[in-house]
C-alpha cells in the first residue's frame, strides 16, 4: 500500500517548492510517488475526469491523493464512471473541496475513502498529522481516532453510525442534486474555513430545512477557522431537536494537526470516554 498517484480534481499547486516538499515528505514516510512532474497548467473538466479514471485503472496505484483543494470537484460528478472505480478499488484521499468526491465515491461504490491531508499539506505539517495518515493508510491499527486529541462536548451520548462529512459549503452545494450526501444513520462531521458566520448560518439552515440532521446518529463539529465553534453549535441548536450526541474537535479541518477520517467506516462515538472508535473497516471493500 505504498504507491501514490497524484491527481488534480480541484486547483493546482502553483508553488514548485511546496509541490516537491510535499513529495519529499511522503517519500520519507516510505511512499513511492508514481507521477512527480510539476503541473504547469490547470486541467479542463474532461482532463480531470480522464485523469481520475486513469488513476483507478492503473494497477500499480495503491493510493490516489489530491494535489490540493480549492474548487471544481463538483463539476466532475456528472462525468465520473463509478463502475470503473468499483471494479478497480483504490484508497482515495483528500479533503476540503474533495469532500464531494469522497462521499460520492463511497455512496456509489461502497469503497471507503479518506478525509486526509493532500500533497500541499504535506509540504508543511506535523508529526501528529503524519502519524494519523500512516495509521489510516495501513488499515487503522489504532482504532480510536480521538486518542491524544482534545474534544469539547455539547451534548452527551454514545452512538454508532457511518462516518460521513467534510467541508460544509462544498457539501451544501450538492443538496438538491443527484449526488447530495445521504446523512441517514451517519456520524456526521463538518468543517469550514474563512467563511463569515452568516454564510455558515445560511448553509446549516439549508441542511436543517432539507432534514439532513433528522436521522443522523451523531454530529462532530470540526474547526471553523475564523468563527467560534460555539456560535456554529447555537445555529443548529436553535433550529433542530438534538436527539444525538454533539461534540467539537479542532483536529478536523484546515489546520496543521489533522486527523485522517475514513468516510464510510462504521464507528462508535462515546462522549463519556471522549472516543471515536472505528468498529468496522475495509479500505478496499
Amino acid at each position: 500500500m505504498n504507491n501514490i498517484y497524484i491527481i488534480t480534481p480541484a486547483w493546482i499547486i502553483k508553488n514548485k517548492k511546496e509541490f516537491y516538499k510535499g513529495i519529499k515528505t511522503l517519500q520519507n514516510l516510505g511512499f513511492k510517488i508514481l507521477n512527480k512532474k510539476f503541473p504547469l497548467n490547470p486541467l479542463s473538466i474532461k482532463q480531470k475526469v480522464l485523469q481520475l479514471h486513469k488513476a483507478f485503472l492503473n494497477k500499480d496505484v495503491d493510493i490516489i491523493l489530491a494535489q490540493r483543494g480549492g474548487y471544481g470537484c463538483i463539476k466532475l460528478l456528472p462525468y465520473i464512471n463509478f463502475k470503473i472505480i468499483k471494479k478497480n478499488p483504490k484508497i482515495f484521499a483528500g479533503f476540503s473541496d474533495l469532500s464531494v468526491l469522497l462521499n460520492t465515491i463511497y455512496e456509489n461504490t461502497k469503497i471507503i475513502t479518506l478525509h486526509s491531508p493532500m500533497l500541499i499539506n504535506f509540504s508543511d505539517t506535523t508529526d501528529f498529522t503524519l502519524k494519523s495518515f500512516l495509521n489510516a493508510t495501513y488499515g487503522f491499527e489504532e482504532k480510536n481516532l480521538f486518542k491524544d486529541v482534545k474534544i469539547n462536548i455539547y451534548k452527551h451520548g454514545k452512538t454508532k453510525g457511518i462516518l460521513k462529512g467534510g467541508n460544509l459549503v462544498t457539501l451544501t452545494s450538492t443538496i438538491g442534486t443527484p449526488w447530495e450526501i445521504n446523512t441517514q444513520n451517519s456520524i456526521l462531521f463538518l468543517e469550514e474555513v474563512d467563511e463569515q458566520l452568516y454564510k455558515i448560518d445560511r448553509a446549516l439552515t439549508q441542511w436543517i430545512l432539507t432534514k439532513k440532521f433528522r436521522n443522523i446518529k451523531g454530529l462532530i463539529l470540526g474547526n471553523f477557522r475564523g468563527v467560534k465553534t460555539n456560535d456554529v453549535y447555537k445555529i443548529i441548536k436553535e433550529q433542530t431537536k438534538l436527539n444525538f450526541p454533539v461534540i467539537s474537535c479542532d483536529y478536523i479541518g484546515h489546520l496543521k494537526n489533522k486527523i485522517t477520517l475514513p468516510i464510510g467506516a462504521e464507528a462508535e462515538l462515546n462522549t463519556y470516554s471522549k472516543s471515536l472508535i472505528i468498529t468496522n473497516i475495509n479500505l478496499l471493500k
